[in-house]
């Protein structure tokens, strides 16, 4: 199975979500590939924001070894489900591939009122990080439900 999160530049909640979802189903033991990627190019080839890093590494997830990219027709050909960050996203990429799986982050996760997007950190500070950090931990248990529901994760993490 294969799953990718997808916000606007690639560098603050697409690249949080997979890092938190890749530590995760690894310790759970969960055989899902987790990617991101951006709905738009302007950060193309940048790593994660440097707030964003600090957040995640604090937390105790790895933050190295990212390139922003604008997401592909290949790649949304090789997914299972594709995983909006915001409310913007989950519609360009319905209109974009609207064959493809696409649910919004927080639809995982039973506390959140429908339709609300994680917020884009990028404007603010790192609190605004750690906002955004605890809303993507969150919906985790749900989405691992929904992957074991759909059968297809197995018992080992690629």
């Amino acid at each position: 199975m294969h799953v990718i999160f997808v916000c606007t530049g690639n560098i603050c909640r697409s690249p949080m979500a997979e890092r938190v979802a890749r530590h995760r189903a690894a310790a759970e033991g969960l055989d899902v590939e987790f990617t991101s990627a951006g709905v738009s190019d302007e950060e193309w080839r940048n790593p994660i924001d440097p707030r964003a890093q600090r957040v995640l590494r604090r937390a105790g997830y790895d933050a190295s070894n990212h390139t922003a990219h604008r997401i592909t027709d290949a790649e949304v050909a090789s997914a299972d489900l594709l995983v909006a960050l915001d409310n913007g996203h989950l519609s360009r990429l319905r209109r974009l591939y609207p064959d493809a799986d696409v649910r919004l982050l927080t639809s995982f996760d039973p506390s959140v009122p429908a339709g609300t997007g994680v917020v884009d950190p990028w404007y603010g500070d790192d609190a605004g990080f750690d906002d955004t950090l605890e809303v993507v931990e969150s919906a985790m248990p749900g989405l691992f439900e929904h992957l074991r529901a759909r059968g297809s994760a197995g018992a080992s993490q690629r």
